[in-house]
């Protein structure tokens, strides 16, 4: 049985893209692609069917993780099929919570900085999009910081799916 995690931000340009790349790279990494898809979304439609912005491609592209992506919108549908939906701030963590069809639906809804132990209580990952590159580059810091906690959650997770 595949593990399904999505990731959403707003837009589906910036944010969530680069967790997706960096996710999928990790679960590459681990030799667990064949049993983790991920994916990503944002909670708003402005921008399906574009491109990632050109500053997240940039700064993945130049950290080693691939670029291609083409954005869409979240789907309350798609939590039946999701194990994991993994918000990048906490108005999404809200938008998500409140489009979840059931509780057991809104429990599969986590921030991304939570697996990252030295986060603390700031749980947020920035908006990039109306700042420079700066913000792009601290946006992949944390993504990076926060995958591999999230990693070790999807294999714990799947190892109690085997028991």
């Amino acid at each position: 049985m595949t593990y399904r995690v999505c990731f959403v931000c707003t837009g589906n340009i910036c944010r969530s893209p680069m967790a997706e790349s960096v996710l999928r790279a990790r679960v590459a990494e681990a030799g667990l692609d064949g049993r983790v898809e991920v994916d990503s979304a944002g909670t708003g439609g402005w921008h399906e069917g574009d491109g990632a912005d050109p500053r997240t491609v940039a700064v993945l592209v130049a950290n080693g993780y691939g670029g291609e992506h083409t954005a869409r919108q979240f789907r309350p549908s798609w939590f039946s099929r999701l194990d994991l939906v993994i918000a990048l701030d906490a108005g999404h963590l809200t938008a998500l919570r409140r489009l979840a069809p059931t509780a057991r639906d809104a429990e599969k809804v986590r921030l991304l900085r939570s697996y990252d132990p030295a986060a603390g209580d700031d749980l947020d990952v920035p908006d990039p999009y109306y700042g420079g590159m700066d913000g792009f580059e601290e946006c992949l810091e944390m993504v990076e910081a926060a995958s591999e906690g999230l990693l070790a959650a999807i294999r714990e997770d799947l190892e109690g799916r085997a028991a």
